[in-house]
């Protein structure tokens, strides 16, 4: 199969009158003018599978609540150009986080899933956001052994101001799990001890976490200019101003993540929904803990952040980067993200006003 465009995101960038060959649910090759053979389709823009490293749920169901659960959260993203996803894990009991990750590796054991991050409980309940601070804890090795060990964690949000934080940090990036900074209060220097233990990610930068002030730099400053550090952006117009994503994405341009932070609501509709223990109302598309103004997570999908990126300036070529290539090096997942020969053939077609016209997976149509 060929599939050509009038702009194709190449592993070399974003390129006019573009083409991929798909063989065997693996991309054969790309390329520019004319293919080897006639187009079987013709879009406007194609574009990477998308990649989402952080969100919880989608379609009515969380990751939370099962493998069941879980597809109807990845059928919902689908839909959107999301072929790829990390589950986010909420705060809760140990136990009770112990049994959501076995319950969800079987579908990191099939390929439906890339992965487990854990956004608590090892958080700082001055910076809860939409999480149960009576469940937050100090973090130990031990118990940090026993739920990661229990599962393919690949990411660990943590708050490293927390008592033992650091130590823990240190031994996560020993094992190549990806710690994060987040919901966190850590001063700027706190945030540097954590970079140089081997925290790489920011998780939602500027969220759950203090201001920057010129007095008091906090974690931002440290998390945005350190080289090593990926910045995780929640791109809807609600979470982070348009311009602000635009002005980091392109002082960044290397280390710039969108990811939707997604609860139940995205992909559907308003309601009432819970996000682990917690009742939250959608209003307008706009997640709250019920009867607060804190905003419980998103109702967003990739499609629309790189809509909404563009619109406030970032150049498109980046904003499509940041939801595919960016965040599979982000979480070092590999044949995914690109469209170079011998990756898995996950495509997202476009039109030209960035909406989803149709989705491949592994080489098949499924929207």
């Amino acid at each position: 199969m060929i599939v050509r465009a009038k702009r194709v995101l190449t592993p070399a960038g974003l390129r006019d009158d573009g083409w991929v060959e798909v063989a065997e649910g693996l991309v054969a090759a790309w390329g520019v003018g004319e293919p080897p053979a006639p187009a079987d389709e013709m879009f406007d823009l194609i574009s990477p599978g998308f990649v989402d490293v952080h969100s919880h749920g989608g379609g009515g169901a969380n990751f939370t609540d099962g493998a069941d659960a879980a597809r109807v959260v990845l059928d919902a993203h689908l839909a959107h150009g999301t072929t790829t996803m990390i589950a986010s894990l909420i705060t809760a009991p140990l136990d009770a986080l112990v049994a959501q990750i076995e319950a969800l590796t079987p579908l990191v054991e099939s390929g439906d899933l890339a992965g487990i991050h854990l956004e608590g409980p090892w958080l700082a309940p001055s910076y809860k956001g939409a999480h149960d601070a009576a469940m937050m804890r100090d973090p130990s090795l031990p118990e940090i052994h026993q739920v990661v060990t229990s599962g393919p964690v690949a990411m660990v949000t943590i708050a490293p101001e927390r008592p033992g934080a650091i130590e823990v940090i240190r031994w996560l990036a020993s094992r190549q799990v990806v710690v994060a900074v987040g919901h966190t209060g850590a001063d700027d220097a706190c945030t540097r001890a954590a970079i140089a233990a081997g925290a790489r990610g920011a998780t939602h930068l500027f969220n759950a976490m203090p201001e920057l002030l010129h007095r008091a730099p906090g974690p931002v400053l440290p998390l945005w200019e350190s080289p090593d550090v990926w910045v995780e952006l929640v791109c809807d117009g609600v979470h982070v101003a348009g311009d602000l994503v635009a002005a980091v994405m392109k002082s960044k341009p290397q280390r710039c993540v969108l990811v939707t932070d997604a609860m139940a609501a995205a992909g559907t509709q308003d309601g009432d929904y819970m996000l682990g223990g917690l009742a939250v109302e959608v209003r307008g598309g706009v997640a709250r803990l019920a009867g607060t103004n804190t905003i419980a997570g998103s109702t967003l999908t990739l499609d629309q952040a790189v809509r909404v990126a563009t619109r406030a300036g970032a150049p498109l070529e980046l904003a499509l980067q940041a939801a595919s290539s960016h965040p599979a090096d982000y979480l070092g997942i590999t044949g995914v993200g690109r469209l170079e020969a011998g990756d898995v053939a996950d495509i997202v077609a476009l039109d030209d006003a960035l909406q989803v016209v149709k989705v491949m997976r592994r080489g098949h149509w499924v929207r």
